[in-house]
């Protein structure tokens, strides 16, 4: 039995793993056609021909909608941008609340905010991390608008039930598929489930551009709200002859013709490199399969997993070490990835601790000193973001392991290294309790 490296062992690879890069040729030609063109935007914040941008932005949003299947793509430059935008042409505002995960990246839910709504979280599906039907079922009120379904880690939330809630209530669901490209649901791809999905391009997603993001959605009007509140809806409304009002306060969230040209180049990448994920983690799972107290993840039969990180549930009882020591000893025996070398071996704990359990939320302050939206005299509900609110995410933040490692150009060999760490760990778990209660 090897000794493990945190005990004065060998690691078991220090070569360092390969860059997840999608950039290549076909990027830098575009961008090179662009910056030739001398045209870098062509929005103008009024309502004439350039309110739409310019010619890479509406090809890119074309070929995006066609890609999915929708009706209308709709470019920004981020994600929380297209979040705050959807949430916007839902028609979100003061009194309202919008239900969401408390077990995703902060701008889930502060997309609700910005329009002075408030973020009601409903629990989580232990076995998929996304939002939990039922839960959600119990969190609707009077004063609900919508829902922000999260597709967490790659992982289709069980959408058909969630609709069907939405329907009887009517609300307006938002996806946000944000890690969850070319993921699919009963064989449907995700952001064309609800009324809106929103999709990332940030530097560690799937498919990139830096940063920028795109909405889908299959409805006109919320298309044109969309638009609108991208770029500068106040100053278009009059000249568009738009009548309804309702958030049309704008803002520039408007995507550039660079990364509009990248982003086109990264869509027709994106199938393959989804593919290429996929098989990565079916061979790693295969070489994990049957270590004592990690599960690994859950997927419905019919949905398509797209693992924008690999998530394992770790079993303390089973094992008899804490998490953090288990982890510990993993990175220890592991590289880091080139291009990331300063963040050392992409695995970590948990993901994030549940939102409502973070300053603003536990504070209620966020815009002033006055309370609001929380304590804003047009909201007539009861904020609740007490410990204990949404178990499963509480539980889920003390019991997962997320990693990186399967991301291509990850070979089998690299792969082998990986899921050898982890045979190693879990063969040293006598002197690694021995190491751990000693301090």
């Amino acid at each position: 039995m090897n000794t493990l490296a945190l005990l004065g062992g060998e690691p078991l690879r220090k070569t360092l793993f390969p860059a997840y890069s999608v950039i290549g040729k076909e990027e830098i030609d575009a961008v090179r056609a662009v910056m030739e063109s001398g045209i870098l935007s062509r929005y103008v914040g009024a309502w004439n021909e350039g309110f739409y941008g310019g010619p890479q932005v509406r090809a890119f949003e074309d070929e995006w909608a066609g890609a999915f299947a929708a009706r209308h793509a709709v470019a920004v430059n981020s994600a929380t941008s297209g979040l705050i935008s959807a949430a916007g042409a839902a028609g979100v505002g003061p009194g309202d609340e919008v239900i969401v995960s408390p077990y995703t990246m902060m701008a889930s839910a502060t997309a609700a905010l910005v329009f002075n709504a408030v973020p009601v979280f409903a629990d989580i599906d232990p076995r998929t991390y996304c939002l939990d039907p039922e839960s959600v079922r119990s969190r609707v009120t009077p004063r609900t608008k919508a829902i922000i379904v999260v597709h967490i880690f790659g992982q289709a939330a069980d959408m058909d039930p969630i609709m069907e809630i939405a329907e009887a209530h009517g609300l307006v669901v938002i996806e946000d598929c944000a890690q969850a490209p070319f993921a699919t649901y009963k064989g449907r791809p995700v952001g064309t489930l609800g009324h809106m999905g929103v999709f990332s391009f940030n530097y560690h997603k799937h498919i990139h551009t830096g940063e920028g993001g795109v909405v889908t959605t299959n409805d006109d009007g919320l298309c044109e709200r969309l638009q609108l509140i991208r770029n500068h809806g106040e100053a278009v409304v009059g000249g568009k002859g738009v009548v309804n009002l309702i958030d049309m306060v704008g803002f520039n969230f408007r995507m550039g013709e660079i990364e509009a040209a990248i982003a086109r180049c990264q869509l027709a990448k994106g199938p393959a490199l989804i593919a290429a994920r996929q098989a990565n983690v079916a061979y790693l799972e295969g070489k994990l399969a049957g270590l004592p107290g990690l599960a690994l993840p859950a997927v419905a039969p019919g949905n398509g997993h797209v693992y924008y990180v690999h998530a394992l549930t770790y079993d303390e009882a089973a094992l008899g070490i804490p998490r953090a020591a288990f982890v510990k000893a993993l990175k220890a025996e592991l590289p880091a990835t080139a291009l990331r070398e300063r963040e050392g071996p992409l695995i970590g704990e948990g993901y994030v601790r549940p939102l409502y359990l973070e300053p603003m939320y536990q504070e209620r302050i966020a815009y002033g000193d006055l309370g609001c939206p929380f304590a804003c005299p047009f909201y007539e509900g009861e904020t609740d973001y007490r410990p204990g609110l949404c178990p499963n995410a509480e539980t889920a933040h003390g019991t997962v392991i997320t990693h990186e490692l399967m991301r291509p150009p990850m070979t089998e060999a690299d792969l082998d290294d990986v899921a050898g760490a982890f045979h190693k760990v879990v063969e040293n778990l006598p002197a690694l309790r021995d190491h751990h209660r000693g301090g």
